[in-house]
């Protein structure tokens, strides 16, 4: 019977391994492009490999992977819409002038004296707008590196305090894929799911900015580099007003208020596309008049619409504030939705051939208890990381991996959520051959193995997360577990 089961967990370790190499190769070759379409390519024929060996070892039907593969897809169809609804925030909270407002005001707060402090501050405000570390460190991001240099901080340094900012944003905004992504795989509400990440992530990004706050004090800096190329350019292009703030003030009201994410987004980008047409009627036109001649309410329409569903740039005079001030729109989000149903269709072929269950029998006597088990998650979510070099497949891969032992153990979805998001998502640009950490230190041509020591908070939130979990804060268990 031990050789048996043993034998069964060697094969249900063939479609993990090989889709580990196929994920290799696909880096070595695409780079961070692999995402566009070679790691889709490489999932699916990974979950073949599982279908064919348990078809053919285990004797397991085709009905069962088909019906696992319908379930799957299906459990993420609420996650598909909040991602379009993403993708139409952000093309119309930019070109409203919403985020372009906010950054404006924002990065005239630099301070040499608390230079890092606020650079890791900014990045994740603006990450926290517009849901994405990779815009956040390719636009302000490479901003706050050339401002850092001029004051004499470590470039290590420098992109640390920027990559723990953006990634706060994209660990918890309620417009970042990776937390859509999280929080409706293991089927908890997208509020609920950032609410209960709260407990880890306050705390780890306190740490984070007290100790950035130290090490600035502490540097001689020379006067501050000025960043009024950027503000200028933003205020030229658009017509930026505080009043513009009241879109997002509304959208934290509906937060508060526990209204749905589908419900909150929708009228949010609704709010945004009035803003656009009041505060940026030229701009609107402008987009507008690109697909069609004339004038009137046809061509605002028309640019509302684009900036809703497509991916929408506009013409600064300067390359960096163009990238900044470009959106996705809903089009922008296809590859991500994508990604998204292939990595389904692998996590339904490896659930439905049983080697799921066989992969976590070996984890099985490491979670008996509670510290146990979330730190088995960190463990397992940071470690795909550097295994399949994406965090997208890293949060699918842990999250089908543990969900059966948290509901066995009488564990809420959102405990096992919040562990997969400390764990997965921000420790993904800590690894040199992932697609985040060559993405990032590219962008910030600052090699992954320098910045690395100083990503404070990208270190602390999985620790943090096995912290709060042994103090049982906030942590409810049902009263009998699940047999």
């Amino acid at each position: 019977m031990a050789k048996r089961s043993l034998s069964r967990r060697f094969v249900s370790l063939i479609p993990i391994l090989t889709l580990v190499a196929l994920l290799a190769l696909d880096i070595s070759i695409f780079g961070s492009d692999a995402i566009y379409g070679a790691s889709q390519v490489s999932l699916l024929f990974s979950a073949g490999i599982a279908v064919w060996l348990a078809m053919w070892l285990f004797k397991v039907p085709w009905h069962d992977f088909e019906e696992a593969i319908k379930s799957h897809v299906g459990d993420v169809t609420s996650a598909i819409i909040i991602l379009f609804l993403i993708g139409a925030i952000s093309g119309s909270w930019t070109m409203s002038g919403i985020v372009p407002t906010f950054i404006y005001y924002g990065i005239k707060i630099i301070s040499p004296k608390v230079f890092l402090l606020t650079a890791c501050a900014i990045c994740a405000l603006v990450s926290l707008m517009v849901g994405s570390s990779w815009t956040t460190i390719a636009t302000i991001g490479v901003a706050l590196m050339g401002i850092g240099k001029a004051e004499g901080f470590n470039e290590g340094l420098i992109a640390g305090a920027i990559i723990s900012g953006a990634y706060f944003g994209d660990k918890i905004s309620p417009l970042s894929d990776t937390t859509v992504l999280a929080s409706s795989i293991n089927k908890v509400p997208l509020f609920e799911h950032i609410r209960y990440m709260l407990f880890t992530t306050v705390p780890s990004i306190t740490i984070t900015l007290i100790i950035f706050l130290v090490i600035g004090l502490a540097h001689p800096v020379a006067d501050a580099a000025t960043v009024g190329k950027y503000t200028d350019i933003l205020g030229a292009r658009f017509n930026l007003s505080p009043w513009l703030m009241i879109v997002p003030l509304l959208t934290a009201v509906m937060i508060a208020r526990k209204m749905p994410a589908i419900v909150v987004l929708g009228l949010s980008s609704l709010l945004a596309s009035a803003a656009a047409v009041l505060f940026q009627p030229g701009i609107i036109q402008e987009i507008g008049s690109r697909v069609v001649d004339g004038a009137g309410w046809k061509v605002t329409f028309t640019g509302v619409a684009e900036t809703l569903y497509n991916t929408v740039s506009l013409e600064t005079g300067d390359p960096e504030v163009n990238q900044l001030v470009s959106s996705r729109g809903m089009a922008g989000m296809m590859n991500t939705v994508y990604l998204i149903i292939c990595a389904m269709c692998f996590g339904a072929a490896m659930k439905a051939s049983g080697m799921l269950r066989e992969l976590a029998s070996a984890i099985v006597p490491l979670t008996r208890r509670r510290g146990g088990l979330v730190a088995s998650t960190v463990v397992t979510g940071t470690t795909l990381n550097g295994v399949v070099s994406d965090q997208y497949l890293s949060i699918i891969l842990t999250s089908s991996i543990f969900k059966d032992i948290y509901e066995k153990e009488g564990y809420e979805g959102k405990l096992l959520s919040r562990a997969v998001e400390d764990s997965a998502t921000v420790t993904s640009p800590l690894y040199p051959w992932s697609s985040c950490g060559m993405t990032q230190a590219t962008i910030l041509s600052v090699p992954t193995i320098t910045y690395l020591p100083f990503c404070f908070f990208n270190i602390i939130s999985p620790l943090m997360s096995v912290i709060v979990a042994l103090t049982g804060y906030k942590i409810i268990r049902s009263v009998k577990k699940v047999s």
